[in-house]
């Protein structure tokens, strides 16, 4: 029997099933009807359920009938199942193979003479972040700004961090609060928490960042994440280190569910939006920062209008400033100037 392609299965998934149906449906088709001659125009779909011994000739050698199509199935699919399941292996085994090339020359002199800064670019990016972890050895350090991560993404990332982490990688992720609406984000912190790894908030804007064992962090290079720098100086990859460390201080644990915190958190977002607004961001920029969607950033914003009683954004900034708000204060502090109510 022949071998069978994704041409052939196109062919046999419209015109051969619609011929299967027409002779189940007629009992039969003729031996001599035109649409199966030689230059007929269901030649080619005769010709496949021929093959397939989905129609044979009846006793009389007459005319065609219909096979049970569930006797033929398990020849088909079973050997197409078969050599898929070998490339997939054989896939895997070029893959680890490769890895284990790739190992050998991130660690070796010829690397290093590349230089202390090395540009990844598009998909490559993926590919050597992937590979980077895999030799991690003690430590992974990640910052990861929310701006809408891809869940396929973020399954792949889970796969790769759990996988570090149970070879005994310690590892601590930091997100901004927003994260924390976030059901990807979620699965993936419930994936890496329960081996161990630390994951923690900031209100604050921060950038991508990928520190492996201490000895090379990765970077974005471009703003729209197209390109990624690499790098092996160990005195910027120290100052990385320890920008992470202040930062990670500040933070708050993401599996902490206590009301009070929760209330902090909404007080320290509500308090970069004022910050924001004053600053004078455009709204992109505001929602990026912030790690939410312009949409839910103007919301942010309507809420602040309700709360000092302004219809524009200019008469929002107007009185916060008349009442001295400047978005710094802590939550619970009263801004530097009263409120010409309390007066």
């Amino acid at each position: 029997m022949a071998e069978y392609g994704p041409e052939e299965r196109a062919l046999f998934e419209t015109e051969a099933t619609a011929l299967f149906e027409l002779v189940v449906t007629e009992g039969g088709l003729r031996r001599d009807d035109p649409r199966i001659g030689k230059r007929g125009a269901l030649r080619h779909a005769f010709d496949m359920l021929l093959d397939l011994d989905l129609i044979v000739l009846d006793s009389t050698g007459d005319s065609y009938v219909a096979v049970d199509p569930s006797t033929i199935q398990s020849r088909i699919v079973a050997p197409l199942g078969q050599r898929g399941a070998e490339l997939i292996t054989e896939s895997s085994s070029w893959a680890n193979a490769f890895t284990t090339l790739s190992q050998t020359w991130r660690r070796s002199p010829q690397a290093s003479a590349h230089g202390p800064f090395v540009q990844v670019h598009n998909e490559g990016i993926a590919s050597f972040i992937a590979g980077v972890v895999a030799d991690a050895e003690d430590e992974l350090l990640t910052a990861q700004p929310q701006t809408g991560r891809d869940a396929a993404i973020m399954a792949a990332a889970a796969k790769r961090d759990s996988a570090a982490l149970e070879r005994g990688v310690k590892m601590r992720t930091l997100y901004q609060h927003s994260a924390r609406r976030s059901a990807v984000t979620h699965k993936y912190v419930e994936a890496v928490t329960a081996r161990g790894a630390e994951v923690r908030t900031l209100d604050e804007f921060f950038n991508r960042l990928i520190v492996i064992d201490r000895r090379i962090a990765v970077i974005p290079a471009q703003e729209d994440l197209r390109s990624a720098i690499a790098i092996r100086e160990p005195s910027v990859v120290d100052y990385l280190v320890d920008i992470f460390e202040r930062t990670w201080e500040r933070a708050r644990p993401f599996t902490n569910r206590e009301t009070s915190m929760l209330r902090d958190i909404a007080a320290e977002q509500r308090a970069m939006t004022i910050r924001m607004l004053i600053e004078g961001h455009a709204d992109p920029t505001s929602a990026k920062r912030l790690g939410v969607s312009p949409r839910t950033y103007a919301g942010y914003v309507a809420d602040l209008k309700a709360e000092y009683e302004a219809e524009t954004r200019f008469q929002l900034g107007y009185t916060m400033g008349q009442l001295g708000v400047s978005g710094n204060e802590r939550p619970g502090e009263e801004p530097a100037k009263r409120s010409r109510r309390a007066d």
